[in-house]
């Protein structure tokens, strides 16, 4: 190199270390334990948020309480077009991977589409299972194509 210090792209401030993918993974644990555990995800962002230590994100938040505000047609969509599969039989960590990208992809407009499909793909490889990245990769393709319609 010359010397000169670059410039990072404006997509590299989204990139896996960011504080928004820490902020992303901290929201799919409390996202996957309230499925799990079958309770109200704003009780337990709520609780996570009284222990102070560690501290919740402000986007981590912000992410849970857009993806139960918008529950219902986020899983309505990922019900449409998960071609063969049912929420139920979805893996509930993937589950939970494609209600945050959903959320971010569709009312989310601070950040490139994509952005969260990387980031949901990126989550996915690194928490599910071997075919859940290409899972969650063409499921979220073809919801990006039906929100540019």
């Amino acid at each position: 190199m010359n010397g000169e210090a670059t410039q990072p792209t404006s997509a590299a401030k989204w990139r896996h270390g960011s504080a928004r993918h820490k902020a992303r993974k901290r929201a799919l644990d409390i996202l996957y334990e309230a499925d799990i555990r079958g309770c109200d995800p704003l009780q337990v962002v709520q609780l996570r948020q009284e222990r102070v230590e560690p501290p919740v994100a402000t986007y981590t938040v912000e992410l849970v309480e857009g993806v139960c505000a918008r529950r219902a047609r986020i899983d309505e969509l990922l019900s449409t077009y998960a071609e063969g599969w049912t929420l139920a039989r979805m893996a509930a960590v993937d589950r939970n991977i494609l209600r945050i990208a959903v959320y971010e992809l569709m009312w989310r407009n601070d950040l490139p589409d994509p952005v969260a499909i990387d980031e949901a793909v990126s989550l996915a490889r690194e928490l599910s299972t071997d075919e859940s990245p290409n899972f969650v990769n063409g499921l979220l393709g073809r919801l990006q194509l039906v929100k540019e319609l």
